[in-house]
């Protein structure tokens, strides 16, 4: 298992629900768990993966991802076994997106 952090900085887009699962890992080898957290404004990402050796794919897939929703004080936790960066990205985005409802 390979464990990687990201931290972003500078978003400006806090989130409205205070925690959210998306996705189980047996269902498109994806689980993403999104969470409201007093981080000083930054959005921290874990990631537990079984596919070790692609640390430069999941930087870029959640470079983009963090480009696309500037969040601030959210924490999420991914588990992967094996998921494409689509699939990634797809099950951020919904667990976003549910985050936002009301909004």
């Amino acid at each position: 298992m390979e464990h990687l952090t990201y931290v972003f900085k500078g978003g400006t887009r806090p989130l409205v629900r205070q925690a959210e699962v998306v996705g189980v890992v047996g269902s498109g080898n994806l689980e993403v768990l999104i969470e409201a957290a007093p981080l000083n404004g930054d959005c921290s990402i874990t990631v537990a993966t079984a596919a070790e050796g692609f640390g430069a794919i999941w930087q870029a897939v959640m470079t983009d991802f963090q480009a696309r929703w500037q969040l601030m004080d959210t924490r999420i936790a991914i588990n992967d076994m094996g998921a494409t960066p689509a699939v990634v990205s797809l099950r951020l985005d919904q667990a976003v997106e549910t985050m936002l409802e009301g909004r």
